[in-house]
C-alpha cells in the first residue's frame, strides 16, 4: 500500500485547534463544549478506520460529558483551565466509566469503577475524556493495531501508540502517555508530535499500571509545548513551574542558551545519515536564534546505562506480572515472553541504581556548562508496523529520571518524521519546557516545521 497521510486525507475539513485556543473559545462563549466534541467526533470517525487508535470510544458518553460542562457554564461555573478540551487516555489508566484492559486479552472488559488520579484531575479541570487509546500489551513491546498517521504502513511506536497517533493526526490536542523505556518520546517522534516525559515522580501514578515502578513515568503527548505544559500543570503533584508564564521561563525566552549535541552512546547505531542530518539541523540553529549548539562528549560508561535500564525494567516487570504469567501464560505474547525470558537479576537491578546515581552526579557538572542536551529521539524514521521501533535512545534518560521533550520538525530521507529529544536537568521541568519551546520556535523559523 502506498503511503497515505490520514491527517490530510481524512481531516482536511476538520482542522484541530490547540487546547489553549479551545479552552479560550469555550470560556468566551464563541463555542460550546458540545460543539467542540461534535467536531472532534466527526474527525475521529473519518480517520479511525485507518488509524485504529481507540480501544474504547462511546459517543453517547462523550456527548453527555460535554453537555454537563455546558450546563455548568450556563449556571456560571467553569471547572478549570481545560473546560471543554478533548483529552484521550492511554488504556493503562483507570477510568470509572470505561474499561481498562492494559493492552492485554487477560483484562478484556475489565472495569475498576474508579479514575486514575491524573484522569480525575483532568476531569476536574474540565477536560472531556473522548476514549481509551490503544497501548501495547502491559505497556511493553508487542505491536498493537494502531498505524502511523503519516504512513499507514509504519508504526506509531509503543506503548503510547494510540495517544501519539491521535495527536499526530490532529484529532485531539492532548493525550495521556507513559514511559518505562521509550514510550512517550519515541511515539511522539514517529508521529510528529510533542511528547513530554517529566522528571520521574512529578506526576502521580495512582490508578495506572505498575510495570516497573522505579522507571514508570506519567506524561503527555500534545500538539505543542504549551499545550503539554498546560496539561502537566493539571496532572502534576507539585508546583514545578509547568505554567510557562513564570519568571524563570520568561528569562529563557530571550537569554542566550547553550545546548549540547550528543548522538548517543557508542553502542547505539542510528540509521545511515540520520545522525549527521540531525546534527547539521541543530548546529544550524546557531547564533541566528540565540542558541549556541556544541558537540559534547559523555563518558563511555554512559553506554552501560542502556543495559542497566533493561535489566531493572525486566526484573521489576517479572514481579508485577507474576500472576498473569503464572495464571495466563497462553495469553501473553511471544514478544513479551521473549523479553522476560532471561529472568530476574536482582543484583543487576541494584547495580543499575548505583550506575544511575553515578550518572546523575556526572550530569550535575554537564548542566553547569549546558542548559540542555539535544539528542535523537529514535534511531531513524518510523519502521514498518510489525515492530514498535527501538527505545534504545530513550532508555538512558528514563533510568536517570530526567525531564525529556520530543520536538518534531525534521523529516528523514523518506519524508517521514524525525524527532529531536531535548533533555533537561532532573527537577528542572519549568526551564526544560521553556528551552524546548524556544528550540521548537527556532525549528519553525528555520523552515523545519513538520506540522
Amino acid at each position: 500500500m502506498a503511503p497515505r497521510d490520514a491527517r490530510v486525507t481524512a481531516l482536511q475539513d476538520h482542522p484541530t485547534a490547540s487546547a489553549r485556543d479551545i479552552a479560550a473559545d469555550v470560556r468566551a462563549g464563541r463555542t460550546t463544549a458540545r460543539e467542540v466534541i461534535e467536531h472532534t467526533l466527526a474527525a475521529i470517525d473519518a480517520a479511525e478506520g485507518d488509524l485504529q487508535a481507540f480501544v474504547a470510544l462511546e459517543h453517547g458518553l462523550v456527548r453527555a460529558a460535554a453537555d454537563q460542562l455546558d450546563r455548568e457554564q450556563a449556571a456560571g461555573s467553569l471547572r478549570g483551565p481545560l473546560h471543554g478540551v478533548p483529552f484521550a487516555v492511554k488504556d493503562i489508566a483507570e477510568t470509572h466509566d470505561q474499561p481498562t484492559a492494559y493492552g492485554s486479552p487477560i483484562y478484556a472488559g475489565n472495569r475498576t469503577g474508579r479514575d486514575a488520579l491524573v484522569v480525575a484531575r483532568m476531569r476536574a479541570a474540565g477536560a472531556v475524556i473522548v476514549g481509551k487509546t490503544v497501548t501495547t500489551e502491559f505497556a511493553c513491546f508487542s505491536p498493537g493495531p494502531t498505524r502511523n498517521p503519516h504512513d499507514l504502513d509504519r508504526t506509531p511506536g509503543g506503548s503510547s501508540s494510540g495517544s501519539a497517533a491521535l495527536v499526530g493526526a490532529g484529532l485531539v490536542p492532548i493525550a495521556l502517555a507513559t514511559q518505562t523505556a521509550g514510550s512517550i518520546i519515541r511515539p511522539a517522534a514517529f508521529c510528529g508530535a510533542v511528547g513530554v516525559k517529566p522528571t520521574y515522580g512529578v506526576v502521580p501514578g495512582e490508578g495506572i499500571l505498575d510495570l516497573a515502578p522505579t522507571l514508570d513515568t506519567i506524561g503527555v503527548i500534545a500538539g505543542d509545548v504549551d499545550d503539554a505544559a498546560l496539561a502537566l500543570g493539571v496532572m502534576a503533584d507539585t508546583t514545578v513551574g509547568f505554567n510557562r508564564s513564570n519568571v524563570e521561563v520568561a528569562r529563557i525566552a530571550t537569554a542566550p542558551l547553550r545546548l549540547g549535541w550528543w548522538p548517543g552512546a557508542t553502542p547505539l547505531t542510528l540509521e545511515p545519515g540520520i545522525a549527521e542530518l540531525m546534527r547539521t539541523a541543530v548546529i544550524g540553529l546557531g547564533d541566528t536564534y540565540g542558541l549556541v549548539v556544541e558537540d559534547i562528549e559523555l563518558p563511555d560508561w554512559f553506554g552501560d546505562l542502556v543495559e542497566a535500564q533493561t535489566t531493572l525494567m525486566r526484573t521489576e516487570a517479572l514481579t508485577h506480572l507474576e500472576r498473569e504469567l503464572r495464571e495466563h501464560p497462553d495469553l501473553i505474547s511471544p514478544s513479551l515472553h521473549a523479553f522476560l525470558a532471561p529472568g530476574a537479576d536482582p543484583e543487576g537491578a541494584r547495580h543499575a541504581l548505583v550506575l544511575r546515581d553515578r550518572a546523575l552526579r556526572h550530569l550535575e557538572d554537564v548542566f553547569t556548562r549546558f542548559d540542555a542536551i539535544l539528542t535523537p529521539a529514535a534511531l531513524g524514521e518510523p519502521p514498518l508496523a510489525d515492530t514498535t521501533g527501538s527505545p534504545v535512545l530513550c532508555r538512558t534518560w528514563t533510568l536517570l529520571g530526567t525531564p525529556a521533550v520530543t520536538l518534531p520538525g525534521l523529516r528523514g530521507p523518506s519524508g517521514l518524521p524525525l524527532g529531536l529529544q531535548l533533555v533537561g536537568e532532573r527537577a528542572a521541568d519549568a526551564s526544560t519546557l521553556g528551552i524546548a519551546a524556544r528550540v521548537a520556535a527556532a525549528l519553525d523559523a528555520a523552515g523545519h516545521r513538520l506540522r
